[in-house]
């Protein structure tokens, strides 16, 4: 599964070389590639998964007692 994510940032990051510039609100980000914004999602959202999940109390297999 990771080796898919890296593949398809990597075929991202090749096709939309270009830099960008992120704007929220009044506040606006120095130029970065596509590719690494991307990337830095994806890692934002396996991290905000792996520390909410446990909290949730989501875990795999939990509630299985049927």
């Amino acid at each position: 599964i990771v080796a898919v994510w890296v593949g398809a940032i990597a075929l991202i990051a090749i096709q939309n070389a270009a830099p960008i510039a992120l704007r929220f609100l009044a506040f606006q980000t120095i130029e970065i590639p596509f590719g690494l914004v991307i990337a830095f999602s994806v890692m934002l959202g396996i991290l905000g998964t792996a520390i909410v999940q446990p909290l949730l109390g989501l875990l795999p297999g939990q509630g299985d007692d049927i």
